[in-house]
């Protein structure tokens, strides 16, 4: 008789089936997440450190020692050169964002994505330019040695700064948050809760008067809010779609034949067993 040989044989286990929340798509929303918390982290330092200047209602003695006594020019000067990379996260954070909300199906409306990319880039170019308008006097006096400016021009400065925040930029800001939460409930990525209080963010920096600092938190927070929904939405994605993979499995064993294509490479030393 013929000895028989067996061999197994791997059959590979399927690869993920392409869906809503592919792997790819949980890329984009671990990139917005990630570009969102880094974008509020810098945002709050370059605040806390702008923010060490004068502010419009001080009298002209407190703006001239700020300028020529202590270094608080100094940490000025360090703010204003944080916040292009808050911007920079920033703008990371909308286009994965943006990507993330066209890769998902749902109602698709050009007015709030439109209206989202037209804020988010007014909300970075206010911050920008009013973070130079106020910090001006103070890059001055890190770079230059000419006498600086008057406490009126100093004041005139930092009011040009603020206007363009408080009241152009927070605008912008509760706007991008209206249009960002309308796209991601169109599309099931965030949760009735959270949707609500976005909503109730973006009216009160959209209606705020007052030039506290503290009114500045509110987007950050947000941002910080809305990207721990979405590193939640895709680790319980990839956990579902780990869950269904099934595990990889063995083909039967099957005898083999002489002259097969599994059969065993017969050597000098080998012979038939006669019955």
């Amino acid at each position: 008789m013929p000895r028989a040989n067996s061999r197994r044989q791997s059959v590979p286990a399927p690869v993920e089936a392409a869906g809503p929340w592919a792997s790819e798509v949980r890329g984009l929303a671990r990139a917005g997440a990630i570009s969102g918390i880094l974008f509020a982290g810098l945002f709050v330092v370059a605040l806390v450190l702008v923010r060490q200047g004068p502010g419009i209602g001080v009298p002209d003695r407190v703006y001239a020692d700020f300028y020529t006594v202590g270094k608080g020019n100094l940490l000025v000067t360090a703010g204003l050169y944080v916040v292009p990379f808050a911007g920079i996260a920033y703008m990371w954070h909308m286009g994965a964002t943006r990507t993330l909300v066209e890769a998902l199906p749902g109602t698709t409306s050009e007015v709030p994505r439109w209206l989202q990319l037209a804020s988010g880039i007014l909300f970075v170019s206010m911050l920008f330019a009013g973070t130079a308008a106020v910090a001006a006097v103070a890059l001055l006096t890190r770079l230059s040695t000419t006498p600086l400016p008057p406490p009126d021009v100093a004041r005139t400065l930092t009011s040009v700064g603020y206007g363009m925040v408080f009241v152009f930029g927070t605008r912008a800001a509760g706007m991008y948050m209206i249009t960002t939460t309308t796209l991601a409930r169109r599309r099931g990525m965030l949760p009735k809760w959270v949707g609500v209080l976005s909503y109730l963010g973006a009216a009160f920096l959209l209606v705020n008067t007052t030039f506290h600092p503290a009114t500045l938190l509110v987007f950050p927070g947000w941002v910080v809010l809305f990207s721990a929904v979405l590193l939640a939405k895709a680790s319980a994605h990839s956990t579902a779609a780990s869950a269904t993979l099934p595990a990889p499995r063995t083909a039967p064993d099957q005898p083999t034949t002489p002259g097969s294509p599994l059969s065993p490479v017969r050597t000098a030393h080998e012979h038939d067993d006669r019955a």
